[in-house]
């Protein structure tokens, strides 16, 4: 893989969440001044509170604070590398990561495809950080009413709280509790007017050598938050849910074995997964153990693309064992626990594969 890709994160939220607001806040942060950011209407950003330096082109144009504001006039990739060749021939001061703000009412999947099915756009790009902007005002309301809301939520690595100084406390209480229900492995936080955004939003994500075991760390806390809250034991170590992991017909649970796994079995049952319900499964972030190899290995993904795995150098807290949190649509987590089970020889001897796991692997593309 090329060393030198540019992080890709992408920012979404449910229309008037403050996503926009949040935007502009970071590119106005000093250690963010060498950031693109790409956007469908320049309007939308505010760019008088930036200060526009000079407009390079119709599309493009460079603020005081340093950073690149592009439009998407057509579609993603052409944006994606009309920007990486203006930053070759010089025309745009070079930048060290972009940020994508998509629309309101936009399901995030279809970027992340853009960035990780594409051979050319693999090569230069690599995703880093979805963030989802979820205002307390609205965002129950929201995620009742807009299945886009629920994805947007679901898909995130990074929840942001907005406008809390517009609703009571315990209005705030609840949204948080009901975006812990629905994704319980991203990192949740708060943002009021008066505060400053944290520059790790676009500074810092799973793919950082020293960040890395620290956020695996946290998806296992949410992972141990769900799997805290079962009915029942169920066969080979995998649990029944309760409802507090349930909304509506997305719910989160943990897949999990005390055993190594092989990799040929996992990657085969994963693809078959995704084949037959990528669009139900929103969310997947997992930890393996797996034969023939010393450390953890990391698998995240959403709904039918899985990014390269990562290996880690320990395991967190010294646990050995995969967990695997999958946050699904309509999707019965008992069906999922069987065929993983089965099909992963789970509660089996342990046996010696025929070949050990490649150190990286191509992204599943979608199917």
């Amino acid at each position: 893989m090329n060393a030198a890709r540019v992080t890709t994160h992408v920012l979404t939220g449910f229309l008037g969440a403050g996503k926009t607001s949040l935007l502009r806040r970071l590119l106005a942060l000093p250690e963010l001044g060498d950031t693109a950011v790409i956007i469908n209407e320049f309007g939308e950003i505010g760019l008088d509170h930036l200060l526009v330096e000079e407009a390079v082109d119709e599309d493009v144009v460079l603020l005081k604070s340093g950073c690149i504001c592009c439009t998407v006039r057509g579609d993603l990739k052409s944006a994606l590398v009309a920007l990486m060749e203006r930053r070759r021939l010089g025309t745009i001061p070079a930048f060290a990561r972009i940020a994508i703000e998509t629309t309101g009412i936009a399901d995030p999947a279809p970027i992340v495809a853009t960035l990780a099915a594409d051979p050319m756009l693999r090569h230069h790009f690599r995703m880093g950080n979805l963030i989802t902007v979820v205002d307390v005002p609205n965002g129950l309301s929201n995620l009742d009413a807009y299945p886009e809301s629920l994805r947007q939520v679901a898909a995130a690595d990074r929840l942001v709280i907005t406008k809390t100084d517009l609703a009571s406390d315990e209005e705030a209480a609840r949204l948080r509790a009901r975006l812990g229900t629905l994704n319980p492995t991203a990192e949740l936080m708060t943002l009021t007017e008066a505060m400053t955004p944290d520059a790790a939003l676009l500074l810092s994500d799973i793919h950082d050598d020293d960040t890395r075991s620290v956020e695996v760390a946290r998806w296992l806390a949410g992972a141990a938050e769900v799997d805290g809250d079962h009915d029942h034991d169920h066969p080979h170590g995998l649990r029944h849910r309760h409802d507090r992991n349930r909304h509506g017909d997305i719910r989160a649970f943990v897949l999990e074995a005390g055993q190594a796994l092989s990799w040929p079995r996992f990657a085969l049952w994963l693809s078959m997964l995704l084949n037959c319900h990528g669009n139900a499964v929103l969310r997947l972030k997992g930890l393996l153990e797996l034969e023939g190899v010393d450390g953890p290995v990391v698998v995240q993904g959403v709904q039918h693309l899985i990014h390269a795995p990562l290996h880690l150098k320990g395991w967190p807290e010294g646990q050995r064992g995969t967990r695997i949190v999958i946050i699904a649509k309509g999707l019965d987590p008992a069906l999922v626990q069987r065929s993983f089970a089965a099909f992963n020889r789970v509660g089996e001897p342990q046996y010696r594969p025929t070949s050990s796991p490649p150190s990286t692997v191509t992204t599943w593309p979608v199917m």
